[in-house]
C-alpha cells in the first residue's frame, strides 16, 4: 500500500503558514513530485496534476495580475481538483482573491511562506521524499560512527544487538534494532531508520527490551542516517575463506544502490566494538585517499625489486 502523509506533516516540518483552511489541513499528500502551474495559468491543462502540491510563486501571481476576474476564476477552479491536497505561496506574495474563493470552495487549504519559490521548493521535497519513498525493511542493526551510517548484518544470535549496546557505551548512537528501514534518497545514497514501534528501543537476550534513549541519554540515539557500507557479522568457521588484506571489492545491492560490503568473523575472544570502530575509521581512510592495503602492496613490491637487484 503506498504511503500517504497529511498536509498538516508539511505544515509542521516546513517553514510554512496557514493563510486560510486550517479544518483541511487532514487532505492527504501522496506523491513527492511538486508542480509549479505555469502553462495551467493559460489556460493549458492537457499535461496537469492535480495530486500534486501546488506551488505559486512570483512568476505565476504576476502573470494572474494581468487576468481578469472571471478567466482567473475558471483557472483557478480547474486547477482545484478533488486530489489536489495543498497551494502554496512562496516569497511572501499573496494569493489572488479569486483562487481564495475557489480553494475555499473545494475545500483545499492555502500555505505561504516568505521563502523564495526555490528555497521552499527544496525545503518540501526534501522532506516529501524522505516521507513518501518506498521503505524496504531488513533484519539488523544501524549504528553512527563517527559520521559513517553502519548496517550491522547477520545470523540470528550472532550478537548484533550486544555489539550496538557496547558501541553505544563507547560514545556512539544507535539508530536502530532488530529491524531497519531503508529508502532510497537518491540514485546512490540510501536512509536508514527504525520502525516507529521500535524508536529507540533495544532487544537483548535475557534482559528484554531497553530504551536507550532514557538509559543512556540523547547523545546516544538518531533518529535516521545515510547509510555508508554493510558489515556482515558471520561465525567463524575455519574452512570459510575470509579477506584478510581488506582489498575485496564486495557489494550488496539494496533498492538499486550498490552499498560497499565487508565480512566480519564472529569467534571467541574478538572485541567487535573496537573491530568495527577500526573498520569505521578506516574506510573513512579510503575515502580521503589512505589505503593501507595499497600501502602494503607498495612496499611489498619495493621489497621484491630490492631483492632481485641482489
Amino acid at each position: 500500500m503506498a504511503k500517504t502523509i497529511q498536509v498538516k506533516d508539511l505544515l509542521a516540518n516546513t517553514r510554512l503558514e496557514v493563510v486560510q483552511g486550517e479544518e483541511w489541513l487532514n487532505r492527504k499528500i501522496v506523491t513527492a513530485d511538486i508542480s509549479r502551474p505555469g502553462l495551467e495559468m493559460t489556460g493549458y491543462f492537457d499535461y496537469y496534476a492535480p495530486e500534486r502540491v501546488q506551488l505559486m510563486g512570483i512568476t505565476e501571481t504576476s502573470f494572474a495580475e494581468r487576468m481578469n476576474h472571471d478567466e482567473l476564476l475558471m483557472i483557478a477552479r480547474k486547477m482545484m481538483g478533488e486530489k489536489t491536497p495543498v497551494f502554496v505561496i512562496s516569497t511572501g506574495r499573496k494569493l489572488p482573491a479569486e483562487f481564495l474563493k475557489a480553494a475555499n470552495e473545494s475545500e483545499i487549504p492555502v500555505l505561504a511562506t516568505e521563502l523564495t519559490s526555490s528555497q521552499i521548493l527544496a525545503n518540501m521535497t526534501y522532506y516529501l521524499s524522505g516521507e513518501l519513498a518506498e521503505r524496504q525493511s531488513m533484519h539488523g542493526v544501524l549504528v553512527d560512527l563517527y559520521g559513517l551510517g553502519i548496517l550491522i548484518t547477520g545470523d540470528s544470535g550472532v550478537g548484533k544487538s550486544e555489539t550496538a549496546l557496547e558501541l553505544v557505551q563507547r560514545g556512539h548512537r544507535l539508530i536502530a534494532d532488530d529491524r531497519v528501514d531503508i529508502y532510497q534518497r537518491d540514485e546512490k545514497h540510501l536512509v536508514g531508520e527504525a520502525p516507529a514501534i521500535l524508536r529507540n528501543l533495544m532487544e537483548l537476550r535475557g534482559v528484554g527490551i531497553i530504551d536507550v534513549l532514557n538509559l543512556f541519554g540523547a547523545g546516544a540515539v538518531r533518529d535516521h542516517s545515510n547509510i555508508s557500507f554493510n558489515l556482515h557479522l558471520a561465525k567463524w568457521d575455519k574452512d570459510t575463506k575470509f579477506d584478510r588484506l581488506g582489498n575485496g571489492e564486495d557489494h550488496i545491492s539494496i533498492q538499486g544502490v550498490s552499498l560497499p560490503r565487508m565480512v566480519l568473523p564472529v569467534q571467541t575472544g574478538r572485541n567487535l566494538a573496537v573491530l568495527i570502530e577500526t573498520a569505521a575509521k578506516n574506510f573513512r581512510a579510503k575515502k580521503m585517499g589512505f589505503d593501507a592495503t595499497e600501502t602494503f602492496n607498495q612496499n611489498l613490491n619495493k621489497l621484491i625489486e630490492e631483492n632481485s637487484k641482489d
